[in-house]
């Protein structure tokens, strides 16, 4: 290995270390973070691995940067969860998939049948593809804008120089550490994960400023937090349409509206009703931000005695979900209760107040002075 590679995949890992040292600092208050730093670490422990040379050390050398190097696909996935996802939550499978990885890789190590290289490929590529798939499939309902951008590149960069790596391994002996492409490997590394750095740190400063909790209820300043800056001008006039629509109007009820078709009846760009709700509502996510007003509205019907007899599926699909699915578990994050639950117990509230008033008598109503007319 060359002096200037040596340099490169050193820099690159000692950039990789930094930030896997910040993110475990914020890694009880902050979920992307908490993942963000293994996968950091795991990405320095592959550049160490697949350097020149790595084969021939010592195996008590090589087995712990293996087992932290090759647990990178599924810390992909999890972390592209965290990121891309405001309601991820880790699972079971995605603790059995890391382990599954690191296991395989410990085979690895010594003398093994040909089955267990085509198994740990198919699981990494799998991974990947889910990682992928978490960055890319909420793009559309994404309202960070640099969020947004940051998909594509995550998604399309890391998966396909992973692709590449893990197809030259089976193509040619050496794969990416070989001689003659070894250090462009290192150089590639090293410039992926020094524009990732400053595009991460842009992003994180940009969500922040940003309302960090989700939103569901449907109200035009969340409660605990502010807009970025106060909306003047044009803006003040698009809010004041945005909120028309949605209270007036009652555009939620409509089950498939997207913020293309909402930027259409408002006349404005997608990106700036994006930048509206997300700047000036506290909204990251645009189905979160719909269906709190969906919510509010079911709620209210399963409230009300005149609808007791309302089927709840009617309600639901009244309310602008599409199915009765998504709708009973929206509602029990947001309540607490099943949507038959809630109906039981508020109209149980509502009987049982009706009753204490006609007990009290009339006279109730007139106040504490009234026996002193």
């Amino acid at each position: 290995m060359t002096t200037l590679e040596a340099a490169l995949r050193g820099g690159a890992v000692v950039i990789l270390l930094l930030r896997a040292t910040v993110a475990a600092r914020s890694a009880r208050r902050d979920a992307v973070s908490r993942y963000a730093a293994p996968l950091a670490a795991g990405i320095a422990a592959y550049i160490v691995e697949s350097a020149p040379g790595f084969g021939t050390l010592d195996l008590r050398l090589r087995i712990p940067v293996a087992i932290v190097s090759a647990g990178v696909p599924a810390a992909f996935w999890i972390a592209m969860g965290a990121m891309f996802t405001d309601e991820f939550r880790p699972r079971w499978y995605h603790a059995l998939g890391w382990l599954a990885l690191v296991g395989l890789a410990l085979m690895d190590q010594f003398k093994h049948p040909m089955e267990v290289d085509v198994v740990r490929t198919g699981l990494s590529v799998a991974f990947l593809l889910l990682g992928a798939w978490h960055a890319l499939s909420g793009r559309a309902i994404d309202l960070v804008e640099g969020r947004r951008r940051l998909r594509i590149w995550y998604a399309a960069v890391t998966v396909l120089y992973a692709l590449v790596a893990i197809a030259s391994d089976w193509l040619w002996p050496g794969g990416l550490s070989a001689a003659p492409v070894s250090l462009a490997n290192a150089a590639t590394l090293t410039i992926v994960i020094f524009l990732f750095a400053v595009l991460g740190s842009i992003i994180a400063a940009e969500t922040q400023l940003a309302p960090a909790a989700l939103r569901a209820t449907p109200s035009p300043l969340p409660s605990d937090s502010r807009p970025a800056a106060p909306a003047t001008g044009p803006e003040a006039a698009q809010l004041a349409a945005l909120q028309h629509v949605l209270d007036h109007d009652k555009v939620f009820r409509e089950p498939d509206l997207s913020i293309a078709s909402l930027s259409q009846k408002l006349d404005i760009p997608e990106y700036r009703l994006r930048h509206l709700i997300n700047r000036q509502l506290g909204h990251r996510n645009f189905n979160a931000f719909v269906n709190g007003y969906r919510l509010a509205e079911a709620e209210a019907a399963l409230s009300d005695p005149a609808q007791a007899g309302v089927p709840i599926l009617t309600i639901a699909l009244d309310a602008g979900f599409g199915s009765i699915g998504p709708f009973n578990r929206a509602f029990k994050v947001r309540t607490g209760l099943t949507p038959s639950e809630y109906r039981r117990t508020r109209l149980a509230g509502a009987e049982g107040a009706v009753q204490s008033r006609v007990a009290v008598g009339p006279d109730a109503a007139v106040g504490p002075h009234a026996a002193e007319t």
